[in-house]
């Protein structure tokens, strides 16, 4: 079960790991605050505003591709609602990240959180990525655990290709992810950066991605690492 904000979500984090779970014939189902469809960040999602220095922020074609598909499903058009979701008997679930400020409902919730806590007390397996970690680190289960997230160089980078066209849209908070995940999972957590230069997970790709395992729970940084998530994941569940 993916696990959403109502918006703002990033599109890659969301519909990459639903086009390969669904083609390779795993249910997928969403819960959002209210019970509605969400929506994601149309910046992310189309590039509107974004300047032409920083168009690699956009989506690829596969992604868009991807969310066209995932939205028009039963299952995306008909999610259960966050408080819903704890009862639901998902075999995993998935915290994807997205940066700008509608991100802040369900970074904050403590409905959010709770289905964090429930899952890792019950050994569910369990994946975020970017923002999404911040939302794990933020309820507590991440303490003494090996994770990544969106790295602060990596926001910084967007920060500054967008701070006149787009200012404040990709920094959620005075504290950059890293530095917050840093901090909550204290002097025994491990985090791991990867790669200086990223590389896209895809279909020809699938192993491109940077993912970091720790039990039953994986962390990724950002949109190009979704698809090798996504296959990791799929591989837990057999």
């Amino acid at each position: 079960m993916v696990i959403l904000p109502q918006t703002d979500f990033d599109p890659s984090e969301v519909a990459l790991p639903w086009r390969l779970w669904t083609d390779i014939g795993l249910a997928v189902g969403f819960a959002t605050e209210t019970g509605g469809p969400a929506a994601c960040d149309p910046v992310t999602l189309d590039g509107t505003g974004l300047p032409l220095i920083a168009r690699a922020l956009r989506a690829s074609e596969a992604a868009r591709v991807a969310y066209a598909a995932m939205i028009a499903s039963p299952a995306f058009r008909q999610p259960l609602r966050w408080d819903e979701a704890q009862s639901n008997d998902a075999a995993a679930l998935l915290f994807p990240g997205g940066h700008a400020p509608g991100m802040k409902p369900y970074l904050e919730s403590p409905v959010v959180a709770g289905l964090a806590q429930a899952a890792f007390a019950a050994g569910t397996p369990v994946a975020a990525i970017c923002h999404g970690v911040l939302a794990l680190a933020r309820a507590g289960v991440l303490a003494r655990r090996r994770t990544t997230a969106l790295t602060g160089p990596m926001e910084d980078l967007a920060v500054v290709l967008t701070r006149r066209a787009l200012p404040g849209h990709y920094r959620t908070y005075p504290e950059s992810v890293e530095a917050e995940v840093r901090r909550l999972i204290g002097p025994n957590g491990r985090f791991e950066r990867g790669p200086l230069l990223p590389r896209h997970a895809g279909v020809r790709a699938p192993e491109a991605g940077f993912v970091v395992s720790d039990g039953s729970y994986l962390s990724a940084r950002w949109p190009g690492d979704a698809w090798t998530l996504a296959l990791r994941l799929a591989e837990r569940l057999g």
